[in-house]
């Protein structure tokens, strides 16, 4: 658990720096490329294949693809439309996913937990409520993709672990290297597509911020935050992964956001969190 705690306070000042000094000013496309680029950089220097099968080595390359590829390819498009408060709210839903992925991989469902993810919606809708429009409804299906891709990312690494005995006593560091290489493939692919070289950043404060995104919060974060993963039950996942939320909040409030309406953001945070109390407890009984 302490893994997922210390990456809880680093990712809680990525969203206010993305959102604060890159949205709108670099191209987010280049900001996936750089940030997966510079962790992918660190990891290939520790990657040992020698005794790894072709099909973990591709398993892993598509958890990174999927966790880290994909969810950042929906995630900084979700600044386009959303502050970055609404960022934070609107990824409430993730530990939702992740409960219902570990019911369709044990074969069981369970519609309470439909009923904790309206709850979650309606707590983060009652926040922006006087500013609903189409971008941010927009914002929300965006950040949802990326909350869907983490979700899946996280219980399909966890399971491929727990299923393949020989990678218990290999050293995650010299095989994390696939992972991000998973992921610089699909940043490099959408890049091409998508990106645009007119948006570059031009300030010594932009690239110094994605420098830190890509080896710290990035190449240090998803290797600890994974590591956390494999050590802990879906319950404790489900609950760190929505501590992002409240921690992220107060560091955009506190720093960059003093003008926040305090009241609409406690009772919205209130319904979150009673959905959060009301999951836990699905997840309880389930076990009893």
């Amino acid at each position: 658990m302490k893994y997922l705690f210390g990456v809880t306070i680093i990712w809680a000042f990525s969203f206010s720096l993305i959102g604060v000094y890159l949205s709108g000013s670099v191209d987010p496309w280049f900001s996936v490329l750089m940030r997966i680029g510079i962790a992918t950089m660190i990891f290939l220097p520790f990657l040992r294949l020698k005794d790894i099968k072709a099909e973990i080595i591709f398993s892993l390359i598509a958890v990174g693809a999927v966790q880290l590829g994909l969810m950042y390819c929906f995630y900084f498009q979700s600044f386009r439309f959303l502050t970055v408060p609404e960022v934070l709210l609107f990824s409430v839903l993730t530990p939702i996913y992740i409960t219902l992925l570990n019911d369709i991989l044990s074969k069981r469902f369970h519609k309470g937990h439909l009923l904790t993810a309206l709850i979650a919606v309606l707590g983060a809708a009652y926040i922006q409520y006087s500013s609903i429009s189409e971008n941010v409804f927009l914002g929300f299906l965006i950040t949802q993709g990326a909350n869907l891709c983490f979700a899946v990312g996280q219980v399909a690494y966890k399971y491929l672990l727990k299923s393949t005995p020989e990678l218990e006593s290999t050293p995650k560091h010299t095989i994390f290297g696939l992972f991000f290489i998973g992921a610089f493939l699909v940043a490099l692919i959408a890049f091409s597509i998508l990106g645009s070289t007119e948006k570059m950043p031009t300030t010594s404060v932009q690239w110094g911020i994605l420098i830190y995104l890509g080896a710290v919060a990035s190449g240090a974060g998803y290797f600890f935050w994974n590591k956390g993963v494999a050590k802990v039950n879906t319950g404790s996942l489900a609950i760190m992964n929505n501590a992002l939320v409240p921690v992220g909040l107060i560091v955009n409030l506190v720093i960059w956001n003093k003008e926040a309406d305090i009241k609409k953001i406690i009772i919205g945070g209130s319904l979150i969190f009673a959905s959060l109390v009301l999951n836990e407890y699905i997840i309880k009984e389930i076990k009893e």
